[in-house]
């Protein structure tokens, strides 16, 4: 199976072999409407749910071939704030296509996600019209974190920054995310453990938006993790089997 480390070496490897056009990539994020405000929908009344469009996944296998445009109205019906989509090709069956047909059929906010370590790549989402990228903790320096945090803000982008250790949430931190994605999967080992996830996401001060990631499989998951202090929930693989995406969304909310 794929491992952080491995994914994060090939996307290096790609990038440095085949750099991205920033320049003509910078032209079309000037063209663009402005981003939509990923953080303020997250910062509601009540706890958000963050619906995945997400094809396949190491741990997972095959998870469900639909069109992702349609998936991403469907959850838009069933009450989800904002919408994600993994874009890695190689391990994840994405592509930037996903997230073009994604952003046309809502007019939610639209997180890229994606094994972010260029300012290039955060520039493109913003070509590709997303809101937000998110950014993985363990993966990068403390200078690329601020680094590619500063980039996506400059462009009015937000930036999730993902934790799953202490150590990953004190870089974070460091980093000045205000966004802080906990993630219950050890993407080196690919276990889930989301008793320390949810106590993790309990750790974060005050100000800053929680999102508490994977393993939120139940109407009863997504009230652990609210009790644990986030504002909300990103649900990929749950949504992604059901054959009714609206009511599945429906159902986590409780609504």
């Amino acid at each position: 199976m794929a491992c952080l480390t491995e994914i994060v070496s090939q996307v290096r490897e790609r990038l440095a072999r085949r750099p991205l056009p920033e320049g003509s990539l910078l032209l079309r994020t000037r063209a663009m409407p402005p981003p939509l405000d990923f953080e303020a929908a997250l910062r509601g009344p009540v706890l958000a749910l963050i619906a995945e469009v997400k094809r396949s996944s190491p741990s997972a296998g095959e998870i469900g071939d639909v069109d992702p445009g349609e998936q991403a109205a469907r959850y838009q019906a069933g009450g989800a704030s904002a919408i994600s989509v993994l874009t890695e090709p190689r391990h994840f069956g994405g592509s930037l296509a996903d997230l073009r047909a994604v952003r046309r059929h809502t007019t939610l906010p639209v997180l890229r996600k994606d094994f972010i370590v260029h300012p290039g790549q955060v520039i493109e989402a913003r070509a590709e019209a997303a809101d937000a990228v998110l950014l993985i903790a363990a993966a990068l320096s403390e200078l690329e974190l601020d680094e590619l945090r500063t980039v996506a803000e400059e462009l009015g982008m937000s930036a999730v920054v993902e934790a799953h250790t202490p150590a990953d949430l004190g870089r974070a931190l460091g980093a000045g995310a205000r966004i802080v994605g906990v993630n219950a999967r050890d993407l080196e080992s690919l276990e889930v453990d989301l008793d320390a996830a949810l106590a993790l996401a309990g750790s974060v001060p005050p100000g800053r938006v929680v999102v508490a990631e994977s393993g939120l499989r139940s109407r009863e998951d997504v009230l652990r993790a609210e009790r644990a202090g986030a504002h909300a929930v990103l649900v990929g693989e749950a949504l992604m089997r059901s054959a009714d995406p609206a009511a599945a969304v429906r159902e986590l909310l409780g609504r």
